[in-house]
């Protein structure tokens, strides 16, 4: 997954966003464009990411078959809750 961080920096950019969608299919991998600034495909870049994730599990699970080391069908992982967002959104990513 290829992410252009800051999109909204628009006038401070080192590759166009066609070098970067060509770069991205080049290596057959997925590409979008973030600005946390303006709220735009932040949520969508994490949930890109925990979808690619849970293909590339599932698909090692079936891969694996009946190797004892994997998850019992129908554990779950948690990946927190709605209330561990709120509390990253209020004190903000970048505080000190």
């Amino acid at each position: 997954m290829l992410v252009g961080n800051k999109a909204d920096l628009r006038h401070l950019r080192a590759v166009s966003t066609e070098d970067a969608k060509a770069f991205a299919e080049r290596e057959s991998t997925f590409f979008m464009e973030t600005s946390a600034l303006e709220s735009m495909n932040v949520e969508n870049a994490f949930t890109e990411v925990l979808t690619q994730i849970y293909r590339v599990v599932s698909k090692k699970a079936l891969d694996i078959g009946d190797d004892p080391a994997t998850l019992p069908k129908g554990q779950t992982i948690n990946v927190g809750s709605r209330d561990d967002v709120s509390a990253v959104k209020k004190a903000g990513c970048c505080t000190s």
